[in-house]
């Protein structure tokens, strides 16, 4: 762990690593994590695809700033590469040019990727936040996104961080969708 001075004193930095992917996904530091295997690299290439910016695969060190917000980036060894399984590693800065890539960025939403069990039982209406998760002390809205053959991850991850900056300015579907059926009901 690196140290810091604060006028005169010396006190432990706020670091800590984590195994996941980090992308800015419509302005939002998105940190995508889940289970080996179960298509982070895979769909973080198809959204660096759509115009979304890369900033870390696998391993992601974060910092907490001064102000409390906590910031992202990949280690200097492994920054600008992804693996994909069947094709290795690449350099996403090379393929899809600089514009691609952020060196770091804000952590404002976390994705977590589950493989989709017969039984599991996800929220259908959205009517229930998430669990934050907390990531040095700080609490960070965390959705969980049902993994099976067919889905669009890549789709539904840029759905969600749709639907969390849509929260963030006060709206909600599933609410929205509440008024109407009591306007209708009454």
């Amino acid at each position: 762990m690196r140290e810091k001075t604060v006028r005169g004193s010396v006190e432990p930095a706020e670091l800590t690593t984590i195994s996941a992917g980090l992308l800015k996904i419509f302005g939002l530091g998105t940190i995508i994590l889940g289970d080996s295997g179960i298509g982070k690299s895979e769909s973080a290439l198809e959204l660096i695809s759509r115009g979304h910016r890369f900033v870390a695969d696998d391993v992601v060190q974060i910092r907490k700033t001064p102000d409390g917000d906590l910031v992202g980036t990949a280690p200097a060894l492994s920054r600008n590469f992804m693996e994909i399984r069947g094709l290795g590693i690449i350099n996403i800065r090379a393929i899809f040019g600089p514009r691609a890539i952020a060196r770091e960025s804000k952590v404002d939403l976390v994705i977590k990727l589950k493989k989709w069990q017969r039984g599991f039982e996800a929220d259908r209406l959205g009517l229930k936040s998430g669990d934050d998760m907390t990531i040095l002390g700080r609490k960070i809205p965390q959705l969980a996104i049902p993994v099976a053959p067919g889905r669009n991850i890549a789709t539904l991850i840029e759905v969600a961080c749709k639907v969390h900056l849509l929260r963030k300015k006060g709206y909600s579907a599933p609410d929205e969708i509440i008024r109407r059926l009591d306007r209708v009901l009454t």
